[in-house]
């Protein structure tokens, strides 16, 4: 397998060694950052963020999943000025995908594979029409499922068809794993991309490895994405993925477009919390992103 390997190696893909440890960082110094997902409302923002406030905790990402066209133009809204009030990052999700369309292959067991992708050209039309409504009323945060949309929004961004500091987020629905796709998607302008959840260490290791990009790691997931709680693994996560993003709170959801309310948003702050309390405990000297850090994608 030799030449395979050096063969790899030279597009920038090496083989990982167990000591590994990624010496890249967000531009503050920063090696992990604190994203909460799955937060679909602002009345849920509002109490997730105020309480983060009130128990000293840092959340530098609020992911919205259920997808833009689900949000009125005033919800919207009162999430960017809650965003701007936090300095935080608010990614908001595409809508128009698999599941919300007429296909009946997405529904059937081998038909999941398709995953949340755009199905025909005037779902691509329509999906980029909710990135420009997100970006009029201040957004600079997108949630994306589908590969071709982040071609065509890159391109966008490029030309000046989209603001130059529009940030585009890849999730864990898209199915990628490996180091190569990770390679594929950066060169793309991805600006950071979630891995499936159940990758092992020296999986991820070989990732971080391969591109510059933050990684977003769930620490625990939702029910119909396995369950698993991996808090014991965020010193880890840190070590060999920084810059990375914990993703934490995903097992107070039964499924990624779990309406969150603002009572559960407390439960989803204790899993930061208890995030937290690991990385004291056995990883102190790790270095966390600022608060309102200058390049995160705070709504405009």
């Amino acid at each position: 397998m030799e030449f395979t390997k050096k063969s790899l190696e030279k597009l920038g893909i090496k083989e990982i060694n167990s000591d590994f440890e990624s010496l890249k960082r967000f531009n503050d110094g920063g090696q992990y950052r604190f994203e909460v997902p799955g937060i679909q409302s602002p009345d849920a923002m509002e109490t997730l963020l105020n309480n983060a406030k009130k128990e000293d905790l840092t959340i530098h990402r609020i992911t919205q999943t259920k997808g833009i066209m689900l949000l009125t133009n005033d919800e919207i809204k009162e999430m960017v000025d809650i965003s701007k009030k936090y300095e935080i990052e608010l990614f908001l999700s595409i809508g128009p995908r698999a599941t919300y369309d007429t296909s009946a292959s997405v529904n059937t067991e081998e038909g999941k594979r398709m995953a949340y992708r755009i199905r025909g050209y005037d779902n691509l039309v329509y999906a980029v029409e909710e990135v420009l409504k997100a970006v009029e009323f201040g957004v600079r945060g997108i949630l994306l499922y589908d590969e071709g949309l982040l071609w065509v929004l890159n391109n966008m961004r490029k030309n000046g068809d989209l603001p130059k500091n529009i940030k585009f987020k890849i999730s864990a629905h898209t199915g990628h794993g490996n180091p190569a796709s990770f390679k594929l998607l950066e060169e793309n302008g991805a600006n950071s991309v979630n891995p499936v959840r159940d990758l092992q260490i020296p999986m991820i290791a070989a990732i971080r490895s391969s591109v510059y990009m933050p990684l977003d790691l769930h620490t625990e997931n939702p029910k119909s994405s396995g369950g698993f709680i991996r808090h014991y693994e965020v010193p880890e996560f840190i070590k060999v993925a920084s810059p990375v993003y914990l993703k934490t709170g995903g097992s107070i959801a039964s499924n990624h477009n779990y309406d969150t309310s603002a009572n559960e948003a407390i439960l989803r702050l204790k899993q930061v919390k208890l995030v937290s309390e690991k990385i004291d405990k056995y990883c102190s000297d790790a270095i966390m992103s600022s608060y309102g850090s200058k390049d995160l994608a705070i709504p405009e």
